[in-house]
């Protein structure tokens, strides 16, 4: 099979989607591998690392997309790229289809089968290639929401972790999934008062255990939400419905309940934010303010940190990426994490989350492989 690696072009996006080593572990299993020239270089990455490795590097974005039997990339493909895609290729990436549908309708359009790494899941209900970049965006949600505090930043002024005899901020966690308890972990390394909020009970005293003393758990209600806003200094967003756009959880109404100068960074708003007021911003212009409230809403945050993230993301994308150039599109009918992983197939809307999402008609997978 002929593997793709085009350079990401979304703002400020300097990931990629595949090392040198990830090159040759491929190469190794009869593959042939084209990277885009420059693709890794935000990464640390060069041209001749990866020909070393056995990959040809490719002058152009619409070649790698011609000759290659399977894109992966970091980010959900761009309109230009979206374009760029053909009819019976596999395109391998984190989509977020629920929260666009421009996207979703291009895909389906283009006839590609699109695999999600957020929705690849495995039996025990875990989502092995979103964790670890769910651990990059919770511990950077706090290092960003800390630094929004900042007055220069439109901030309160607050130092996250106070000084002696001066308090330190509050900071509350909407969801307990991976994102949030990085999160929580961080701010309480910082010194912060941590409420961390979930529905799931079992979630819950999982995390009151393993939790530092400045961290509570909370069960998630509307009551207790509203409650806790009025002297929250920093909110993080953190909920995830697998493949599904993410609940609202704080309307514009409630925000109002916060002080001035105090700070939302919404995680989820690649699935549609958990925030009403929130929505997708850039590294190049992150910040927004609404009702005196400094809104973060970078929808890639783990790519202003891209040498971590990439090793971080390619350590459990390879042995997929290598499944799936070795058995095809349809030979992956008994492998369970990567058929969740199938979105879109061939024009058909194989999960319900998407379907729901936009009301379209949905395809049992099963049915759609031979």
């Amino acid at each position: 099979m002929v593997v793709g690696v085009p350079k990401e072009i979304k703002d400020n996006e300097k990931r990629v989607s595949l090392t040198p080593f990830g090159v040759s572990e491929l190469v190794k299993n009869g593959h042939k591998v084209l990277v885009e020239t420059q693709a890794g270089v935000g990464s640390g990455f060069y041209d001749d690392k990866y020909t070393d490795s056995g990959a040809k590097i490719i002058n152009t974005p619409e070649e790698i997309f011609n000759l290659s039997d399977m894109i992966i990339k970091v980010k959900e493909p761009q309109p230009i790229e979206v374009k760029m895609i053909k009819g019976n290729q596999i395109v391998f990436t984190f989509f977020h289809f629920a929260a666009d549908s421009i996207l979703t309708n291009g895909i389906i359009e283009s006839g590609c089968s699109a695999i999600s790494y957020e929705t690849v899941q495995n039996s025990d209900g875990s989502l092995p290639i979103l964790i670890p970049m769910s651990e990059v965006a919770g511990r950077m949600a706090v290092q960003n929401g800390a630094k929004c505090l900042e007055g220069n930043m439109g901030g309160k002024g607050k130092l996250l972790g106070g000084v002696p005899g001066v308090d330190a901020a509050t900071v509350t966690v909407l969801g307990g999934g991976i994102v949030g308890a990085n999160a929580a972990k961080l701010a309480a390394g910082l010194g912060a008062k941590v409420y961390i909020l979930d529905i799931d009970m079992s979630r819950l005293r999982y995390l009151d255990d393993v939790m530092p003393s400045n961290v509570q758990t909370m069960y998630s209600n509307h009551h207790n939400i509203e409650n806790l806003l009025s002297y929250t200094d920093l909110l993080i967003g953190s909920v995830l419905v697998a493949g599904s756009k993410a609940p609202n959880l704080v309307s514009k109404s409630m925000i109002k309940e916060m002080s001035p100068g105090s700070v939302i960074v919404d995680v989820a708003v690649d699935q549609g934010g958990c925030v009403e007021t929130c929505k997708p911003t850039t590294h190049k212009d992150p910040t927004f303010i609404i009702d005196d409230i400094v809104h973060y809403c970078v929808s890639n945050m783990p790519g202003s940190v891209p040498y971590t993230s990439t090793l971080a993301l390619t350590n459990v994308t390879l042995p997929y990426c290598i499944e799936l150039a070795n058995k095809g599109i349809d030979g992956i009918t008994s492998h369970k994490p990567l058929l969740s992983g199938l979105n879109i197939h061939r024009g058909k809307v194989c999960h319900e989350g998407v379907a729901k999402a936009f009301d379209l008609p949905y395809v049992e997978v099963s049915s759609l492989l031979q």
